[in-house]
């Protein structure tokens, strides 16, 4: 059985061979904050490769250290990501992510969960 973590940022499952990550309302994502979902994120893990559902709609704000740190450290153990988000604020952000870090893995942007999860099917 997989584990479901959460820690003051964000909660983590796996569900049919995906892993599903989402932000808590109003989070702001500094690198402090940044770590620690990996870490977190890493740990629900358990050292596998997955496909990663990451629920944004909460994030209110990154900063560019965060960035940073999520661009390089963040697709460890990803074989691809959707990033669902609610425009305009954070698709904004997650735009900004993808265009300027430009992630090692397959990134998609979504505004439907449905869609979200049909992309990353063909990644488990």
């Amino acid at each position: 059985m997989n584990k479901s973590l959460s820690n003051e940022y964000a909660t983590f499952w796996i569900d049919d061979g995906i892993l599903h990550f989402i932000y808590h309302p109003e989070v702001v994502v500094d690198l402090f904050a940044a770590e620690k979902v990996v870490t977190d994120r890493l740990k629900c893990q358990e050292d596998k490769y997955y496909p990663v559902f990451c629920d944004t709609r909460g994030v209110k704000d990154t900063d560019k250290s965060a960035r940073d740190y999520l661009a390089r450290e963040g697709s460890i153990l990803t074989s691809a990501v959707a990033f669902l988000v609610n425009p305009p604020i954070s698709q904004a952000i997650i735009d900004f992510y993808v265009r300027t870090s430009k992630p090692i893995t397959p990134t998609k942007i979504f505004t439907e969960k449905y869609d979200a999860l049909m992309f990353l099917k063909t990644f488990r």
